[in-house]
């Protein structure tokens, strides 16, 4: 799938059934893909299509901090503090164009089909359309959680109590902001009565090797080999099927003469004709390919086995889970029980820790900019993806915290014995940090600590506590919640926080960078060969 068509907005009756009087909300995580974007890429340039786009007119309008400098200072007192304290900068304004390899490689300004030389996109950039779609998604937000249900405040003092996020790859970081600005446009920031400016935002970013906001394989050798195992899985079972038959009938022709099949590992690779596909049909007739590459068939297909390629792996293996996605649902989950553990807390919350505590208590409203392996990554390792679609652009994952309104927080008076953890199997016996688990340093919260060795006491501080994920504005139903105990009754929606982090817990990992490193050169699946289906406690 490629541009996403929103849902149009909840009907009061649709509000008052998603969001029940007995039901308070009491935190919101969105996670989004970027918006539209060019292909990361240049492919089927023998089609017709341009390698570059003029779809990026924000390259006119970039700017840059520079360190103030007046030419008399020596090097060393370069970066000298002002009177306030800290360095002074100033921005400058600049417009990139592109350079590329001309004839006999000569170096020429790169243009569009147009012959453009500005508003030049490079590959796997975010697009105006991009920009476009991501803030309509943060209106979308506000509209709901502001205007409708009142979660959120008219406006802002500042962004202590919200959680901001995104990968490192500019499209996931541009798309955040987009949306985030449509979210609290400038009218609703209110100025510091001290500086007379609104607080900058706080944006949490990680480098490459600790990224859990996508299925990180290229930092984790372990996860690399399973989704290459996985991959070739997916060639053998979809390499001499009727489908791949069908998709060369429609592509065939198009395909390099070093590669004149398409396969799920050609090249370019299946998921890389999705990729130009799908981008090209998000934007202008002057980027399109020949009509033929659009059969809605050939789309289905390449989507349907992408997605195998892809997520299977999801489902099917709890390592594979765990390494690639586990990381990121085990934060999500512990920032939730966080926030049921300080609600009825008699100490109040500090909110400053919102920002300087990326799993504190004062975490309101999270925002996060990832991409379409994250959310299918997510759904997937729940159980609730939908195997025959892909992510459209400016997708988003909605996971939303309840309590019950009559609910009332039960005092840890007292310490109950530990609940006899079920015997662990092979799986667990591989990591030698699974021993741990159930070792909790004090004061850090019982989020991390997996449910098979909560107290209790401890237990009882996720009583009244309910989890709702929405896709793209639609509930999800996660098959572990479905059971009699695990859900609201009359909506199996409403997973119960016990239920959902329990879920979660058989494929939080404990060591990522260790975990990382192990099993090197063992098989991709477990030595029974069945399936670890996901979703379920």
């Amino acid at each position: 799938m490629t541009s996403l068509t929103p849902r149009p907005p909840y009907t009061d009756d649709e509000l008052n059934k998603l969001y029940p009087p007995s039901l308070q909300l009491q935190q919101v995580q969105i996670l989004m893909r970027h918006g539209e974007r060019t292909p990361v890429t240049a492919r089927f340039q023998n089609a017709g299509l341009k390698p570059f786009w003029p779809y990026c007119a924000s390259v006119r309008q970039l700017r840059s901090i520079m360190l103030d400098y007046n030419g008399e200072n020596k090097p060393k007192d370069l970066a000298m503090p002002t009177t306030t304290g800290k360095p002074s900068f100033h921005t400058v304004e600049w417009k990139r164009r592109l350079e590329t390899f001309g004839h006999k490689d000569e170096p020429v300004v790169a243009k569009g089909p147009g012959h453009e030389i500005d508003d030049i996109c490079d590959f796997g950039a975010l697009t105006d359309l991009g920009r476009q779609s991501t803030s309509r998604l943060g209106m979308r937000l506000r509209k709901l959680y502001v205007d409708r249900l009142g979660f959120l405040p008219e406006t802002i003092s500042s962004t202590d109590d919200f959680y901001l996020r995104s990968t490192n790859v500019p499209r996931a970081l541009e798309s955040m902001h987009q949306a985030f600005q449509a979210l609290y446009p400038p009218s609703t920031r209110e100025a510091d009565p001290e500086t007379g400016k609104f607080p900058v935002p706080t944006v949490l970013t990680r480098g490459p090797g600790d990224e859990t906001l996508y299925p990180n394989d290229g930092n984790c050798r372990r996860f690399a080999a399973l989704s290459r195992a996985f991959a070739q899985r997916a060639a053998d079972r979809w390499n001499t099927s009727d489908e791949m038959e069908y998709l060369n009938k429609v592509y065939g022709k198009w395909m390099p003469a070093n590669s004149p099949r398409v396969a799920v590992d050609s090249r370019p690779r299946l998921s890389g004709i999705m990729d130009t596909v799908n981008a090209s049909l998000a934007h202008g007739p002057e980027t399109r390919l020949p009509e033929g590459f659009y059969d809605h068939k050939a789309r289905k297909l390449l989507e349907r086995i992408a997605s195998d390629e892809w997520f299977a792996g999801f489902n099917e293996s709890r390592e594979y889970r765990m390494l690639g996605i586990g990381g990121l649902l085990g934060d999500i989950v512990e920032r939730m029980v966080s926030r049921a553990e300080h609600t009825h807390s008699s100490h109040p919350v500090n909110t400053e820790s919102a920002t300087s505590d990326p799993s504190g208590p004062g975490i309101k409203f999270g925002l996060s900019g990832c991409h379409d392996t994250t959310l299918a990554g997510m759904l997937s390792s729940l159980g609730a993806y939908d195997s025959s679609s892909w992510p459209p652009f400016t997708s988003h994952i909605a996971i939303e915290l309840f309590r019950k309104a009559d609910s009332t927080s039960s005092p840890a008076d007292q310490i109950s014995a530990v609940t006899p953890p079920a015997k662990r199997g092979w799986w667990e016996s591989m990591f030698s940090g699974s021993a741990g688990r159930n070792k909790n340093p004090p004061g850090s919260g019982i989020g991390r600590k997996s449910s098979e060795y909560l107290t209790s006491s401890e237990k009882s501080k996720l009583d009244g506590y309910y989890v709702r994920m929405r896709y793209n504005d639609e509930p999800v139903t996660i098959p572990g919640c479905k059971t009699p105990g695990n859900h609201l009754e009359g909506d199996e929606s409403f997973c119960t926080l016990s239920a959902f982090k329990s879920i979660v817990d058989k494929f939080t990992p404990q060591d990522w960078k260790q975990q990382c490193r192990m099993n090197l050169g063992q098989p991709a699946t477990p030595p029974s060969g069945e399936p670890e289906w996901a979703g379920h406690p």
